[in-house]
């Protein structure tokens, strides 16, 4: 078909002005500082996705600095002028990016870096950042009240991060949202052992230092990764179904334990295994450390770390994270009940597959011990608010709307409905909603009701 004069200079400049709509979509742009968290709206970095991490660090106790060197593996997600990493306080002392040295300015607890060419959308590359300094923990009202992050021990260091304190000992895209796999290597004083997420690839002594590699081939949040490193009795094994098993305990502790670490992790991840679906990563474990200061325990990936020795329950709880926080992590951190309500309720369902208590009893038990003008009434759990994400309800009032589900829709669609959960969302990001959905298609019943009495309404409710 032949188009007359008029028509072409027509369709030319439809194209050329197509053509200019196209070109200005594509220009490049600075990826943002954050994802939008509204907790923490700086954490996490727009405009690339963390494919895989490989930190080389190394620690001395004596003077407390770490020197370190973090290469990042990301795929572009729009045309990149610039893009941002989270880190906190630490000396920056060379950018590269695909191997070419790249500028880079520091803003607040952002790293800008611009590199010498355009990143195009879909292409993945790598950064390198060579950094240093004594790393320092947080502190505040998130955490009780504790210090948490990259915590000094007597012998070593205790790492334990949630909910954002990962960038204070590696530039990173810190945000559940944004998972990658990890290769740490660890050099320490010899004498002293360096733990961290995975399977150990190797380790040796040399020049009077211990080099430890661990590899986490599973997607990982980046407030999971772990760099705990001190003197430990480690024992290493199968449990009886067949899980790689890795234990370290701080010898100052091992003598007084009140319950076998060791036992009790083997026998919970394989439980954990039958009733959640299969165990998610390569090794399950523990880190058990002298630091009392600390206060609380965290579900570090395949090996939660105990800032001392404390009970059975607080095991199970941790593993049971393995599952609810760590396979299946939140997409914002007002979700945190899907990880805490979650590993509340598995305390509940050990005590029923002890044999020692219901789980509808200890949810009585819970519901009668606070009077409905007690303040714990008063935290929406589905949305806490950041200073008081971690408050008693989010957790027992967390456990006490899975307990009203169950009642609700019965064991059978309940027990279907856990699995199904990590399965689905395995080694991704879910939130309420879809939490909801997934528990209304499996059950056939609307559930709108359950969920907006227990999670998104305050004060106490009837039952």
């Amino acid at each position: 078909m032949a188009l007359s004069r008029s028509a072409r200079l027509g369709a030319a400049v439809t194209a050329a002005a197509s053509f200019m709509v196209i070109a200005a979509s594509s220009a490049p742009t600075p990826g943002a500082a954050g994802i939008g968290d509204p907790y923490f709206p700086q954490l996490g970095n727009g405009g690339f996705d963390a494919r895989h991490y490989a930190l080389d660090i190394a620690y001395s106790p004596d003077s407390g600095r770490l020197d370190g060197r973090t290469t990042l593996i990301a795929r572009a997600t729009q045309n990149l002028s610039s893009f941002d990493l989270d880190l906190q306080k630490l000396e920056v002392t060379g950018v590269e990016v695909n191997g070419r040295r790249a500028s880079f300015t520091r803003d607040g607890d952002e790293l800008v870096v611009t590199p010498r060419a355009t990143l195009s959308r879909g292409r993945v590359f790598t950064v390198t950042v060579t950094y240093g300094g004594v790393p320092q923990p947080l502190n505040g009202p998130i955490v009780f009240g504790s210090d948490y992050g990259w915590m000094k021990t007597g012998d070593g260091v205790f790492v334990a991060c949630e909910p954002n304190a990962a960038s204070t000992w590696f530039p990173s895209s810190d945000h559940p949202s944004d998972k990658a796999t990890y290769d740490i290597r660890i050099k320490a004083p010899e004498g002293l052992t360096g733990v961290s997420n995975g399977r150990l690839v190797s380790t040796y002594d040399k020049g009077g230092s211990t080099y430890s590699h661990w590899r986490e081939g599973r997607p990982m949040a980046t407030y999971l990764a772990t760099a705990t490193i001190g003197k430990f009795d480690v024992r290493t094994g199968r449990t009886p179904g067949g899980i790689p098993i890795y234990v370290a305990i701080d010898p100052t502790l091992a003598g007084g334990n009140a319950v076998d670490v060791y036992a009790v992790t083997a026998a919970a991840t394989d439980y954990w295994s039958q009733v959640f679906g299969p165990y998610p990563f390569e090794e399950t474990g523990a880190i058990v450390d002298d630091m009392p200061e600390a206060g609380f325990s965290l579900e570090v990936q395949s090996k939660p770390a105990y800032s001392a020795v404390r009970n059975e329950t607080t095991i199970v709880h941790e593993l049971a994270h393995q599952w609810f926080g760590d396979s299946v992590s939140v997409a914002h951190w007002k979700d945190i009940w899907l990880n805490e309500g979650f590993a509340t309720y598995a305390q509940w369902l050990w005590a029923e597959h002890q044999g020692t208590r219901t789980a509808h009893d200890s949810f009585r038990a819970a519901y009668d011990s606070r009077p409905a003008d007690s303040a714990f009434w008063q935290i929406t759990v589905g949305d806490p608010q950041r200073d008081t994400m971690f408050a008693s309800a989010v957790y027992q009032r967390g456990a006490m709307a899975l307990q009203a589900l169950r009642e609700r829709i019965g064991d059978t669609a309940f027990f279907r409905l856990l699995p199904a959960w990590t399965r689905l969302h395995r080694y991704g990001n879910a939130d309420t909603a879809d939490f909801i959905r997934l528990a209304e298609r499996i059950s056939g019943r609307q559930l709108d009701d359950l969920f907006r009495t227990w999670l998104l309404t305050t004060g106490k409710p009837a039952i």
